[in-house]
């Protein structure tokens, strides 16, 4: 089984499923992916549906009947599109799939074919192995850009392939940091921090630079509003999810943290920091500015783009916050997706924490809030409590938050392995 995903993951890594974010420009690689993943599974007997909003851009649902079909089902999600990588800037080959210094190296090594993989190569073995879960399990494999093409499309159009399921595992949470030699902590993603694009637009007096006052320039006005956003402490949110992990977290160092120094206490605990901070308050983000087409003309109009990270259960009040901190004069378009927060506990969780522990006697699965967006927004819709589940036992000081869609992504072989092992055990507890 382990064998199979480091296989599955290569091979997987070689079809070029680049997604441009372009439909014209964006190839076939996802139905290619999909329908290496359909063969595989072919030959254990699981049969798939095939649905296809736009040519090359193929989902994979599959459902392995439960002796039980009146249990709740579980949805286990994966994406097989990458963003683009250029080969110039890359030791290897990002489409190779090479195996080097002990690593699977390519472009969605960690987003997410190794995810996709380790289902792949536990769902085999299980099938092996004469398995018959207790309730359905869904398997997707689908793409994630907006969702337009993939689950977003899915959800819309055909409903009827999720019915049953009231619980989803995916991608960001199960990986480990190290603490000490004796603690691995893995994060279990049980909520999702809102998305909130704004556009924003100021309006002005076009003119001389020397004649035109600032407080008719869209430019100063813009730049006015967006360093009263970008200098904003948001607060620290004690939400159901956070709340959780202090708990948890402290139970698994054996010391309470201190609710009121949480961020000191982060520190003190090195790289986890910097997977945790994001999670505990809004984020707002400055990222584009356009203005102007000479040095002594005053443009009439000023754009800008502030990517909004949104804590869990927030989404209302940060909008208004937003909207007196932009002040007046300043248009706004919103391109958004709502936070998402699932129980911090119960039997799937602790499924999760069993199958860890299993694997791993050092490891300890303490909840946590994500501040990336996936396929859980459009599987939400339909009631589903969305988890973020692709286990991997990480080494120490690997800088696994640096892979996603960076140079030279690679996944570590021996943490690959034992994920497989980790989700097999999970999902034969289902």
């Amino acid at each position: 089984m382990a064998a199979e995903a480091v296989e599955f993951c290569r091979q997987l890594i070689r079809i070029d499923s680049t997604n441009t974010g372009d439909p014209a420009t964006t190839g076939d690689g996802e139905s290619r992916c999909a329908s290496y993943i359909q063969s595989l599974l072919a030959e254990t007997g699981l049969e798939g549906q095939w649905h296809e909003k736009l040519p090359g851009r193929g989902n994979l649902v599959v459902r392995m009947e439960g002796s039980d079909p009146e249990a709740p089902a579980l949805l286990v999600h994966g994406h097989t599109d990458v963003v683009p990588a250029d080969l110039a800037d890359w030791t290897v080959d990002p489409f190779s799939g090479e195996v080097r210094d002990g690593f699977i190296w390519g472009r969605g090594a960690v987003d997410m074919k190794d995810m996709v993989a380790m289902t792949v190569a536990a769902v085999r073995q299980l099938r092996r192995e004469g398995f018959v879960p207790q309730r359905d399990i869904v398997f997707v494999a689908d793409e994630e850009i907006a969702g337009e093409y993939g689950a977003r499309f899915l959800v819309d159009e055909h409903p009827e392939l999720f019915r049953g399921v009231t619980e989803a595992i995916g991608e960001i949470g199960g990986f480990s940091l190290q603490l000490r030699e004796d603690l691995r902590v893995y994060l279990l993603g049980v909520a999702e921090k809102g998305v909130a694009w704004a556009t924003l637009t100021a309006r002005g007096t076009t003119g001389h630079g020397s004649i035109v006052p600032n407080d008719a320039n869209a430019v100063a006005r813009l730049s006015a509003a967006l360093a009263r956003i970008s200098s904003h402490e948001w607060p620290l949110v004690l939400g159901p999810s956070v709340s959780a992990l202090v708990e948890q977290l402290g139970e698994a160092l054996g010391r309470p943290l201190d609710i009121n120094r949480l961020d000191d206490e982060l520190d003190s605990l090195g790289p986890l920091a910097a997977m945790l901070r994001p999670g505990l308050r809004t984020s707002t983000a400055p990222t584009q500015f356009h203005a102007g087409y000479k040095t002594n003309v005053v443009p009439g109009t000023a754009t800008a783009t502030v990517d909004c990270r949104i804590a869990p259960g927030t989404d209302d009040e940060f909008k208004e916050q937003f909207m007196e901190l932009l002040g007046p004069g300043i248009e706004v378009a919103w391109e958004e997706g709502r936070s998402l927060e699932a129980p911090a506990s119960g039997a799937l969780l602790d499924a999760m924490k069993a199958a860890i522990t299993a694997v791993d006697p050092a490891g300890r699965g303490v909840p946590f809030v994500m501040s990336g967006a996936t396929d859980a927004k459009a599987f939400s819709r339909l009631g589903i409590n969305c988890y973020g589940f692709s286990p991997l036992r990480l080494p120490e000081n690997f800088d696994f938050a640096g892979m996603f869609h960076g140079i030279d992504e690679r996944v570590p072989v021996t943490a690959l392995q034992a994920g497989t092992r980790i989700l097999h055990r999970f999902l034969s507890t289902q």
